[in-house]
């Protein structure tokens, strides 16, 4: 599996209804869940973005529908990060001579 990083914020219809934002955290992870991915780690946070998730998807095919999915629905944007564990970055930093 991969690890992916999702920097999310809501959008203008997303903070209009923020009550209803765990619900769909919830449906998000359960969609996630059906694509064959998982959530690991969800955070509210402060500052540029207003949530973060870390999750893991077989693919990036995987992941570019759940990120389009969940924009489609029009409560959040994202920006999605591909992450490297630590030992495939000392890999990758090995290999470069």
């Amino acid at each position: 599996m991969t690890t992916y990083v999702m920097l999310l914020n809501w959008t203008e219809l997303g903070v209009k209804n923020v009550r209803e934002s765990p619900t769909r955290l919830d449906a998000a992870r359960k969609l996630l869940g059906e694509m064959g991915g998982s959530f690991k780690q969800f955070y509210l946070t402060m500052g540029e973005y207003d949530m973060v998730v870390v999750c893991e998807a077989s693919d990036d095919a995987v992941m570019a529908r759940f990120a389009l999915s969940l924009g489609m629905k029009g409560n959040v944007r994202s920006q999605t990060l591909k992450a490297f564990p630590e030992a495939a970055y000392r890999e990758i930093i090995a290999s470069l001579g």
